[in-house]
């Protein structure tokens, strides 16, 4: 069973790479400023006493004032998890850096939360809907889609 890392530890490590990052957190996950998301995710992955080396999933999550956008993700090496998580406000022009080139496995995730809840991730390589066709009007899992 994988057991959950510290989050006081990754934190402190996110503060020393990143200084005047804007970070929280509680026992269950951390939260980063939206545009800081791919800087973070490296040393998430790349620091030796947290190698978060596999993204088991991203989601979004629309709060009506603002959307968030969930990671999860797992060092295997060392068998934790962790959660991330960015907030987006608004509802319209909403984007944040793509983590493609940080985990390969980001691709799918990115395309089909732009394709159903309308977030762009900027730097993705191929940012095109995946389930439903390109004239497709909206995003259908928003609370405000009136399909």
């Amino acid at each position: 069973m994988t057991k959950i890392l510290s989050t006081s530890k990754i934190i402190q490590t996110l503060k020393q790479e990143l200084p005047g990052l804007e970070i929280s957190g509680n026992e269950s996950w951390v939260t980063v400023n939206a545009n800081q998301i791919n800087k973070v995710s490296r040393i998430l992955k790349n620091s030796d006493g947290l190698d978060f080396s596999y993204l088991n999933a991203i989601t979004a999550v629309d709060y009506i004032e603002y959307f968030q956008i969930i990671y999860h993700l797992t060092s295997m090496r060392n068998n934790y998890s962790c959660v991330i998580k960015v907030r987006c406000d608004g509802r319209t022009n909403l984007e944040l850096p793509s983590v493609i080139d940080v985990w390969k496995g980001a691709d799918l995730q990115e395309r089909e939360i732009w394709d159903l809840m309308g977030i762009k991730f900027s730097g993705h390589p191929n940012l095109k809907r995946i389930l439903l066709w390109e004239g497709f009007d909206g995003h259908p899992l928003r609370k405000d889609y009136l399909g």
